[in-house]
């Protein structure tokens, strides 16, 4: 089996956050869905679960963060240019995201940052590995 990502998050409305990140480009994958969660899919490695409350608390015994308030992390999806992180980012906000983050250029690679409704903030970037700046220092 290849290695793969699993990120779980807790999200208010189930249906809500899959039309979402279906907005983005994910892809639900129905065989590991139900009525309280839904495995979104970025890619053959890259997946997203969205859980309700009661489902997500089953995973910890620890507190929950509100991400409405608090950041406990900020993932970031790859993609192939920046027409694709306009496209996506774009999307995410018709689709009831909000930007938080306008559009960084460091030459090499350029980002947007998007929360989703219950906010999960996401960075969505184009690395061009040959602008990558050099290291003079040897």
């Amino acid at each position: 089996m290849s290695k793969q990502i699993f990120k779980n998050v807790k999200v208010t409305d189930v249906q809500k956050s899959m039309d979402f990140y279906s907005a983005m480009g994910f892809k639900n994958n129905i065989q590991f869905s139900d009525e309280e969660g839904k495995c979104m899919v970025w890619s053959d490695n890259i997946f997203l679960m969205i859980m309700s409350l009661e489902k997500f608390e089953k995973f910890t015994t620890r507190l929950i963060a509100d991400t409405k308030t608090h950041i406990a992390g900020i993932f970031s999806l790859s993609v192939d240019g920046v027409d694709e992180i306009n496209t996506i980012v774009d999307n995410a906000v018709k689709a009831g995201g909000t930007e938080i983050k306008e559009l960084v250029d460091y030459g090499f690679m350029q980002y947007r940052t998007v929360e989703d409704p219950d906010g999960h903030t996401g960075e969505v970037f184009y690395m061009d590995m040959s602008k990558i700046p050099q290291n003079q220092e040897q």
